[in-house]
């Protein structure tokens, strides 16, 4: 039987850094941002990358493109209406990844569904001239039929 002295001293003790919340990156500051309503009231919203967005719960959102050079372009804004958050999120990611979006801002203070919609609304209306050239989501058979009813 072979024995190895180890000698404790000369062991460092190294601090281990807390984990971070899931999706949240080291850069926290960088992961808030202010959107502005047409009411003239600000939003706080917490910024993820689409990739790294984590399960919504229901909660008011933007679609953002970011460029390189920083600047953001809204792309769509709404709310996760689902009681589970992996549903929001799979929602969310298929509409970002359709419309090109690379950011995901995600203001969780909203709690109600009415308070939810007060703040998309506000902010929709905000946007509006950014939003108006979106595909309108759902409504392909009924713009086929107003069109056939034109000719």
């Amino acid at each position: 039987m072979a024995a190895c002295i180890v000698n404790l001293a000369c062991v460092v003790r190294r601090r281990v850094p807390a984990p971070a919340a899931p999706g949240l990156a080291a850069d926290l500051p960088a992961r808030l941002h202010f959107w502005r309503g047409a009411s003239g009231r600000r939003y706080a919203h917490t910024v993820y990358s689409l990739i790294e967005c984590p399960p919504l719960p229901q909660a008011a959102y933007l679609l953002v493109r970011r460029d390189p050079a920083g600047q953001r372009q809204v792309l769509h804004i709404g709310s996760g209406e689902s009681g589970a958050p992996s549903l929001n999120l799979a929602s969310l990611r298929r509409r970002g990844a359709t419309l090109g979006a690379n950011e995901v801002h995600v203001h969780f203070p909203a709690e109600t569904p009415e308070a939810r919609g007060l703040v998309v609304y506000d902010l929709r209306a905000a946007q509006f001239g950014a939003l108006a050239a979106e595909p309108v989501h759902g409504r392909c058979e009924d713009v086929a039929r107003v069109a056939s009813l034109e000719t």
